[in-house]
């Protein structure tokens, strides 16, 4: 048979395979979806799906196969009860394509009976797309639709950064080029930490793909990259694993979900427990419920999995009751017709400043609630009127301790971080960052000067700190107190310095630079060479066990900052000792008497 034979075939008896590759959270330590992969039959001419997809658009058949291969993805998807996303491959060729046939991706929703809110379209960056403003206009056709949109490839095509700023995607997942090997290239690391900083100005979620290696694993955890999927966690199957156990956690040297720190900065604390119905639910039994409890506005609407699938507001179902024929025409329908199917729905583990994030960006009613899941199963409302007013309760009470120079956290803020990690018994580093030789340089720059460089250090530690779990606080004048959670603590300090020290030398002139430092006179009247600026920081990992309080956490850090100011230029002190210096006690003698 000819490949065009094959092909024909193939769309003819629809024996299209379909395999699936988790995508897992690495911060949740879960799967968060599936990406649906299609090949053709096994041993055919067109098995593999690069030579499929190929030969379908040179035969002007790539319309009807990508439908085909949706309508199975969508179908098999259902049958083995997956959990999280379903990612779905559409090229923008195919979706520009004039007989391609509108709705079908709903009705096949509609069908197999999935949620549009859990499938994403992914977009390929690798085609020209010539008519971008209909592009546009189909991809909003998706998300009016309910569905999510990713860009794949990233960085693999023609124009991934400006396809990125006009689709507004809730993903974008990297090409492997910048993957591979990522542990081993500076440069694909600082592409790396380019496309994260902009995935954070624009609440995108970033998906690394092609994660062959540990290593690699270990540098896009630690960049800060929140989703990972490739060969070395799992490879596409027929039947692929719904969870991640713990031996594949111990392989993939991922600990397990931990508790928040910050827990009362996690949207699950501000979560109700109330009722919910599910899809199959008739208007007028949901009148009812809202009837015997007049505090509820809203309910969710679960599928047969307790998953949610939308939000039916009590308001909009009365309003459609009061109606002249209201109540005939909708009583006896299923509250799927009425129900909002786009609700901003959440992880009980999201952080506040995340979810107010969306809330914003979709601008949301204030008077609504947002649904809250727990590992993507139902767990409660919350009004966005608290989640609001939480949020700006928060940020008064730590504007009201915060620096006035740099506005970071102050002693307050700093005691409370380490008490919460004291608390949990959650292993953390504690850096004391202090400036060297800035009394005589402000004496002889002037304060505007020295309240710069204070700035600016403030600004080298947030920034350097910003791809890292932490917390970083402004003790008062010259000095910083960050706390870190993960591993990287060392890199870090290390890179603070070499960032301070190289940006700090514009306060100098060009004299005291290319001498290194200047002549001043000191409190004793006598001249003496002062060096430029230069860092001492002291890093503690203190022993849980034996530390009970944050006042013997920071003596630890003292002591070792002041160890590392016995040295005229920059240096990263490390200390060994982890428990806090035991109390001097002196012995009364029986000579002495007690008073």
């Amino acid at each position: 048979m000819s490949e065009q034979q094959v092909l024909h075939s193939i769309l003819h008896d629809r024996t299209i395979q379909t395999v699936f590759q988790p995508i897992i959270d690495i911060a949740k330590k879960q799967i968060l979806g599936y990406e649906a992969l299609s090949r053709g039959p096994v041993g055919s001419l067109l098995e593999k799906p690069d030579v499929l997809f190929t030969k379908a658009s040179e035969f002007g058949k790539l319309s009807e196969l990508e439908l085909l291969c949706r309508d199975n993805a969508i179908k098999q998807f259902v049958r083995l009860s997956l959990p999280g996303r379903l990612f779905i491959n559409v090229s923008p060729v195919t979706l520009l394509d004039p007989n391609h046939p509108q709705g079908k991706t709903l009705d096949l929703l509609e069908k197999y009976g999935l949620a549009a809110n859990r499938v994403v379209i992914e977009v390929t960056e690798q085609d020209k797309v010539d008519d971008g403003f209909l592009l546009l206009k189909t991809i909003a056709h998706y998300r009016e639709l309910g569905l999510s949109i990713a860009i794949d490839d990233l960085g693999a095509g023609y124009s991934g950064l400006k396809q990125w700023s006009e689709l507004c995607p809730d993903y974008v997942k990297l090409d492997r080029y910048f993957v591979d090997h990522c542990d081993q290239s500076i440069v694909k690391r600082e592409f790396l930490k380019t496309i994260i900083e902009l995935a954070k100005a624009t609440g995108t979620a970033v998906i690394a793909e092609g994660i062959e290696r540990r290593e690699e694993l270990k540098l896009i955890e630690s960049l800060g990259i929140q989703h990972a999927q490739g060969f070395l966690i799992e490879r596409p199957s027929t039947h692929p694993s719904q969870l991640l156990e713990e031996n594949r956690l111990t392989k993939l040297n991922l600990e397990g979900k931990k508790a928040s720190i910050a827990s009362s900065l996690v949207i699950g604390n501000l979560a109700v427990e109330q009722p919910a119905i599910v899809a199959s639910t008739r208007c007028k039994e949901a009148h009812k419920v809202f009837e015997q409890d007049k505090r509820l506005a809203s309910l969710a609407v679960l599928n047969e999995y307790g998953q949610p699938l939308g939000l039916l507001h009590r308001d909009q179902l009365t309003e459609v009751f009061a109606g002249p024929y209201g109540h005939a025409l909708f009583a006896k329908k299923s509250v799927v017709e009425l129900m909002d199917k786009v609700p901003l729905i959440v992880d009980e583990n999201d952080k506040l400043d995340v979810v107010s994030h969306q809330i914003t960006e979709h601008e949301f009613d204030i008077r609504r609630h947002i649904i809250v899941t727990s590992d993507e199963k139902y767990y409660g409302l919350a009004p966005l009127r608290d989640i609001l007013k939480h949020i700006t309760e928060e940020k008064i009470r730590h504007a009201q301790h915060a620096n006035p120079l740099t506005m970071l956290p102050g002693n307050v803020a700093i005691n409370e971080a380490i008490e919460q990690r004291l608390r949990m018994q959650s292993e953390f580093s504690l850096a004391y960052i202090d400036l060297n030789h800035f009394k005589q340089f402000n004496d002889l720059y002037g304060y505007a000067s020295g309240d710069s460089v204070i700035k600016l250090l403030a600004d080298v530690i947030v920034q350097e700190c910003a791809l890292s779990n932490g917390f970083v606080g402004h003790i008062g004048g010259d000095d910083f107190m960050v706390v870190f959670d993960g591993d990287d603590a060392t890199d870090i300090c290390h890179r603070i310095i070499t960032q301070f020290e190289s940006q700090s030398k514009a306060f100098f002139t060009p004299e005291h630079v290319k001498s290194g430092g200047y002549w001043a006179t000191n409190r004793e009247g006598q001249k003496q060479f002062v060096p430029l600026l230069t860092l001492s920081i002291g890093l503690v990992r203190p022993d849980l066990e034996f530390c009970s309080n944050s006042h013997q956490v920071a003596a630890l850090a003292t002591d070792a900052k002041k160890e590392a100011k016995r040295y005229r230029n920059s240096y990263l002190f490390m200390c060994n000792r982890r428990k806090p210096t035991a109390p001097v006690v002196r012995l009364i003698t029986s000579q002495e008497s007690i008073v």
